[in-house]
């Protein structure tokens, strides 16, 4: 499954802990490998934005993705108020 990134995550992504991004990247292989079920990702649609999934990567820390038909286009991440923003 390709992934592809917004510049808009990229620019988040690089801000982020290490820790955090570390952590990112062994959630987004969970994603991946387990065809968005994984318990611990926690993914769920995202209210009032259509085609839009949200999944946590530790309890501070979430990112938004869509599901396209061969990849995930990561959207943003950060902290959970991050994703309140349009």
């Amino acid at each position: 499954m390709r992934i592809i990134r917004s510049p808009r995550f990229d620019r988040a992504y690089r801000s982020l802990p290490k820790k955090v991004q570390e952590r990112f990247k062994e959630k987004i292989r969970l994603l991946a490998s387990s065809k968005f079920t994984h318990p611990s990702l926690r993914v769920k649609k995202m209210k009032g934005a259509p085609g839009i999934w949200e999944a946590t990567i530790d309890m501070n820390h979430r990112f938004t993705f869509e599901k396209m038909d061969d990849a995930i286009k990561l959207r943003v991440i950060g902290k959970h108020n991050v994703l309140e923003k349009p």
